[in-house]
């Protein structure tokens, strides 16, 4: 089983856990897995957080489960997702 990278900050939220999947050479998928009971589904359930690169230990937002997106600082990133947050103006100067 592959783990977490040792500089990963995050832990996970309430009822979710982390899963790493390979991705492809020196890069893997970090998944963000639902431990709740879902209606229209028995399988388990589980949203991608980002990517990250083992080679030049860089994290990525994803653009979807299947495309790396823009590589990514650590502290702009929160335990749910990887992609950055987008505050229109009038939110971003009240921050």
């Amino acid at each position: 089983m592959i783990e977490l990278p040792p500089d990963f900050p995050h832990l996970a939220p309430e009822n979710y856990s982390y899963e790493v999947r390979s991705f492809k050479r020196n890069m893997v998928a970090i998944w963000l897995c639902h431990h709740y009971a879902y209606i229209y589904s028995s399988d388990p359930v589980s949203t991608i957080w980002g990517f990250y690169n083992s080679k030049a230990k860089e994290y990525y937002a994803p653009i979807n489960s299947k495309t790396v997106g823009k590589q990514v600082s650590l502290k702009d990133t929160t335990a749910y997702s990887s992609m950055p947050k987008k505050h229109n103006p009038l939110l971003a100067a009240m921050l």
